[in-house]
């Protein structure tokens, strides 16, 4: 772990790097991504399962082009380690989706706006994932006592993740909310899909930009919690950025086609916990036991199953309705 190695030439980085921002102006500017209009259920399915394919292609042409290039063992470890890294970032990214939920019932976001406001989020998300993923492999690649810190923090926050697994946060409370309020003209309504509007000279920020702003910050808080855990799997910058933007593209039509059904995954958290607190223990232990990764991706995909099952099969605990922080919305947006 003292260099960073990548199978990946410049023409690949700049090929994916071109293919995502092709999909991203296709969706602008040809499947409507600039328009409001509410997503159906079939629509989020229909991208779901394209994005899903997608990720399924990318490996298989990864497997071809390494089996040709490096071998069939170089191919088969790369592969699987690309799957098993897509299957943690869409797992732990699953977890924006209860967030995502709580931002978006509290500003009383309508719903033909919410596909807009999550497009920009995905474009900054990708922004600052670069440069999260390229700055930890670096860090990585220079101090090696930093795979461990990294096992720690993750044991940390899964803990943490168990134990407040029940509780909802208070958007309300939110620091960068209070800010904003406290600092900018912000709208009480919304005006369309605009982040900025001028009322008698005078510039105003919408509720908008708001929930833009607060979807950022929500997903640079998961970032540090999901970037790391995919080093458990894999130091190659490229498949770590890969598995990631793939997550990260097919968690938009994910929230669409489960928004209805998040409060039924009550105990898909405690599964994503210990996830986390699992990761974190095969990453301080790598220096003495070594897991293959596909016993990682068997672990974390049985963890999930069973976190999904229950869910389904057990009944939620109840809880007073009154402490839910969606309780306390406001029907113009969310703002004084």
């Amino acid at each position: 772990m003292n260099r960073v190695e990548t199978f990946a030439t410049l023409p690949m980085w700049v090929g994916f790097v071109g293919f995502v921002l092709l999909v991203l102006a296709l969706d602008l500017y040809a499947f409507g991504g600039r328009r409001a209009h509410r997503v159906s259920s079939r629509e989020a399915l229909c991208w779901v399962l394209a994005w899903m394919s997608l990720a399924t292609l990318f490996g298989g042409l990864m497997w071809w082009y390494l089996d040709g290039t490096l071998g069939r063992a170089v191919a088969h470890q790369k592969t699987l380690e690309f799957y098993t890294g897509y299957l943690i970032e869409l797992s732990l990214s699953v977890d924006n989706m209860f967030v995502f939920s709580l931002i978006f019932t509290y500003f009383a976001v309508p719903l033909e706006l919410q596909r807009r406001v999550l497009l920009y989020g995905v474009l900054g998300a990708i922004v600052m994932r670069v440069g999260m993923i390229l700055a930890g492999v670096w860090l990585l690649s220079k101090f090696a006592w930093l795979f461990y810190v990294l096992g720690a923090f993750l044991i940390f926050t899964g803990l943490k993740m168990l134990f407040n697994a029940g509780r909802q946060p208070d958007i309300a409370r939110n620091p960068l909310v209070v800010f904003l309020r406290s600092t900018m003209r912000i709208t009480r309504d919304y005006h369309g899909q605009s982040f900025f509007v001028r009322i008698d000279g005078l510039r105003y920020a919408t509720p908008m930009f708001v929930v833009l702003l607060v979807i950022e910050a929500t997903d640079v808080v998961f970032a540090v919690d999901s970037i790391p855990a995919i080093f458990a799997v894999t130091t190659d910058p490229f498949i770590v950025f890969t598995s990631n933007i793939f997550a990260i593209m097919g968690l938009r039509a994910l929230y669409f086609l489960l928004a209805d059904m998040v409060a039924r995954f009550h105990y898909l958290k405690y599964g994503l916990a210990m996830v986390l607190v699992i990761i974190g223990a095969k990453m301080l232990a790598e220096h003495w036991v070594h897991v293959p990764v596909h016993w990682s991706l068997g672990v974390v995909g049985v963890i999930l199953l069973a976190s999904v099952g229950a869910s389904w099969v057990l009944p939620a605990r109840a809880a007073d309705p009154s402490a839910r922080p969606e309780a306390k919305k406001s029907q113009n947006g969310g703002l004084p």
